[in-house]
């Protein structure tokens, strides 16, 4: 099963890159970047700008987008950062992309960026991209035709395509090497995967590899735990039984159990980010959890 996890923050809220090479040295498969730019102060870095700084500091490590925020962006500049991104760090981009979960944000507002009309412009910009990483004439949404040529030209990163509505599941058959759900269960994601496998056949597709998100705290930290839960109840309108269930915690032989769980449910790979204290010993955790169902499976 692949891993990943985020960086922690710096006490200035920006990523701390120099825990990068410790990921790499305890074998995560990438190191995900989160899309929150959202112009209300909360701290978000541009993150083209921080998986490049990250790639100059590992050499192995796979550098995720999760999520970028697609419709936020012109598709063309988009495809020229990756493809910038992909030459500087040696092909290990994961180019993990959403609708943007944060359309009303103030600067969706100031970067010019519609609130509606975002499942269309993911549309668009997907068909658009691997022609415009490869190197070929390409038209662009908003271009009136026009076709561009980006050069040098890129291999196409593995798209991961997040989000959890049967939409995100048809778009991710259509365009993507891989479907991103976050925040399920095992038995929700099942769910998911048997509905994903209908859409493959339905569509005469192959089925997407799936790599499921969530959140963790894998320290001694009931504060972290709470708070999260009822982040997730005030935010997103869940029940406090069902947030209650979505953090994943404990010690390795808890975490390898879920892992298992979601492997079993059809994922491939976890990225998980972990909150609350002692950041580098839950990073280690996860490592020696994913080393536990390795040998399991083995």
């Amino acid at each position: 099963m692949r891993i990943s996890t985020t960086l922690p923050a710096t006490p200035a809220g920006a990523p701390d890159l120099d825990r990068a090479a410790f990921l790499e040295e305890l074998g995560y498969d990438s190191l995900g970047v989160p899309d929150l730019l959202l112009g209300d102060g909360t701290p978000g870095l541009d993150p083209v700008v921080v998986l490049a700084a990250a790639a100059g500091r590992t050499r192995r490590i796979g550098l995720e987008f999760g999520v970028l925020s697609l419709p936020l962006r012109p598709v063309a500049l988009v495809a020229a950062q990756v493809q910038a991104l992909q030459h500087v760090s040696g092909g290990r981009v994961v180019l993990g992309v959403g609708i943007g979960g944060f359309p009303h944000a103030p600067f969706w507002e100031a970067a010019g960026a519609a609130a509606t009309g975002r499942g269309r412009r993911l549309d668009a910009a997907l068909a658009a991209l691997p022609g415009l990483l490869r190197g070929e004439a390409t038209a662009v949404p908003g271009s009136g035709g026009r076709a561009i040529t980006l050069a040098p030209s890129a291999p196409v990163p593995p798209v991961l395509v997040g989000g959890n509505s049967e939409a995100a599941m048809r778009r991710a058959v259509r365009h993507g090497a891989g479907w991103a759900p976050s925040l399920v269960t095992p038995e929700e994601l099942a769910e998911g995967t048997a509905r994903l496998r209908e859409i493959a056949d339905e569509l005469g597709r192959p089925v997407p590899a799936v790599t499921v998100g969530g959140h963790a705290v894998l320290s001694d930290d009931p504060a972290a735990v709470e708070g999260f839960v009822r982040t997730l109840v005030e935010a997103h309108s869940m029940s406090e039984e069902r947030a209650a269930r979505l953090p994943v915690t404990g010690g390795p032989e808890q975490v390898a159990e879920r892992l298992a769980a979601y492997a079993e449910a059809g994922a491939q790979g976890v990225g998980l980010s972990l909150d609350g204290a002692r950041w580098e010993h839950q990073a280690e955790t996860l490592a020696r959890a994913r080393a536990l169902v390795s040998t399991a499976a083995g």
